[in-house]
């Protein structure tokens, strides 16, 4: 066959990832004080864009949804998938995908956003993520690292994660044991024993009550603190006064002993979280819904309005400068503007809408950690909120990134409420990883004699027999994992003590 050159027309499919595109996925994954600036910057580049200063109806809630009852059936099909609409329509011709390709839409013309690539590769991410290499870190941070490598129970990492959420810049507890323990449903007990491993994390003295009590521990770990300095931590408004005579009186102590006091006192810390600070002003969070209890027990999501940006399009405005456009210049910049004007409020409705859509089915999911506490939080992850209301894992994962939900039992962000499972020996229902490694460690703890002690293949069978399918070699990492010795040095140790 002889070689010669020709030309040839092939029809194809392929996703075109066009720039409004990028935006409707960044909108996704932005917090509400990212999406705050965001608004912000458009409203000044956009002469066409206003802020709708009018309150929306219905009161507080969005003014296109109403508070969801998790527990209804969902949407038609067509609904669930209109809330993730990425209007290739309303696209300039020369941005619109060519063809309708199948990875990007299906039928009915939905572009499935969660096949557009994985967030943080558009516009300014990159200098953001050198940005997130090189910040200090911070307290909160800090203790959470010292918290993973605690050993504790499931529900104890739990109560240290809400006392951890509590600190404030300086280091100090900001959250009364009672009122934690009426949040999270468990006894108050169990908060002060938890409170009690947190306050042995560095930096020593973080997570006081106040300054007594942050001095006195910082004193107890140098070993110095005794009956006469734990009298002078009860009066230090005299040694704000410097009433030495009274100090000396309530301490029992002369004035060397006193003295070798006061510069014990001085030598502590009272912001033991100081050195953590960054010297950046700490930013309350805002939640993105709200959760609240109605009758016959349904749990009620709602958006929160005043995180929502409402946009509007100055229709008189567009209407008057196209009117007096008179170069092609000019005519090309009115219709950019009108048509990212558009496409913002429809990709903020979409956000929205998502993020209502997601935060009802993972309440729905939780409802027994909402109504009975934090015992009762069950294994979740993100393919089995996506198969319920119709998204892709990708999506519901950045639908959940930076966003928070306010509950009766307080305020948590999304991805607290996605922990892991381990499948069931009988096929009924999944156990969540944490509360298998809190069975681990209660069969470890019931260990009294030699005689006693478990082996890791024991503790699979054990498991095995309560219904839950482990492997062996998962045993020994979550056993190591909690800091727990191996059945050898428990034996050896058993003995010892014997």
């Amino acid at each position: 066959m002889a070689l010669s050159a020709r030309l040839e027309i092939r029809q194809g499919q392929g996703l075109v990832i066009t720039p409004q595109l990028q935006q409707a996925i960044k909108l996704l994954q932005m917090s509400n004080l990212e999406l705050e600036a965001f608004v912000e910057t458009e409203l000044e580049r956009n002469p066409l864009l206003q802020r709708d200063e009018r309150e929306p109806e219905g009161g507080e809630e969005h003014r296109d949804e109403a508070p969801a009852a998790v527990t209804e059936e969902h949407a038609s099909d067509a609904e669930a998938r209109a809330d993730l609409d990425a209007t290739h329509d309303e696209a300039s011709p020369g941005e619109r995908a060519t063809g309708d390709a199948p990875e990007a839409a299906d039928a009915g013309g939905t572009v499935d956003w969660s096949k557009a690539g994985s967030g943080g590769s558009f516009d300014r991410d990159e200098g953001d993520f050198e940005g997130a290499l090189t910040r200090e870190k911070t307290l909160a941070e800090h203790l959470t690292e010292q918290l993973a490598a605690a050993g504790l129970t499931p529900t104890q990492n739990i109560v240290a994660g809400v006392l951890i959420d509590a600190v404030d810049e300086g280091g100090y507890l900001r959250l009364d044991t009672a009122e934690a323990a009426g949040r999270l449903g468990c006894a108050e007990a169990l908060v002060e024993e938890v409170l009690a491993v947190v306050q042995g994390f560095d930096p020593v003295g973080v997570a006081a009550r106040d300054v007594r009590e942050c001095l006195m521990i910082q004193l107890k770990d140098r070993n110095r603190y005794d009956p006469a300095i734990g009298a002078l931590l009860d009066n230090l408004p005299l040694l704000a006064r410097r009433d030495l005579a009274a100090l000396k009186k309530v301490c029992g102590v002369d004035d060397e002993d006193l003295r070798d006091m006061i510069a014990e006192i001085r030598g502590l810390t009272p912001r033991p979280g100081a050195a953590f600070a960054g010297g950046e002003a700490a930013t309350p969070v805002q939640p993105d819904v709200y959760v609240r209890e109605g009758s016959g027990s349904l749990w009620h999501v709602e958006l929160n309005s005043d995180t929502l940006p409402r946009l509007l399009l100055d229709q008189r405005y567009h209407a008057r400068v196209s009117g007096q456009s008179k170069t092609d210049q000019e005519k090309t910049f009115v219709s950019d503007c009108l048509a990212q004007a558009n496409w913002l409020m429809k990709s903020l409705d979409q956000r929205a809408r998502t993020i209502l859509k997601v935060s009802s089915e993972i309440v729905r999911q939780q409802d027994a950690f909402l109504a009975f506490g934090v015992e009762h939080l069950r294994p979740l992850n993100l393919k089995t909120v996506a198969d319920a209301i119709g998204m892709h894992e990708s999506t519901v994962s950045r639908v959940t990134s930076n966003k928070y939900i306010a509950t009766p039992r307080g305020l948590f962000e999304m991805k607290f409420f996605f922990t892991s499972a381990i499948a069931s020996s009988e096929g009924g229902e999944a156990h969540s990883a944490e509360s298998v490694r809190h069975k681990i460690k209660q069969l470890i703890d019931g260990e009294r004699t030699e005689a006693d002690v478990h082996s890791d293949d024991r503790l699979v069978e054990i498991l095995k027999a309560a219904g839950v399918d482990i492997a062996r070699r998962t045993v020994a990492k979550y056993r190591e994992a909690m800091r727990i010795p191996s059945s050898v040095e428990r034996r050896r140790m058993l003995k010892e003590m014997a």
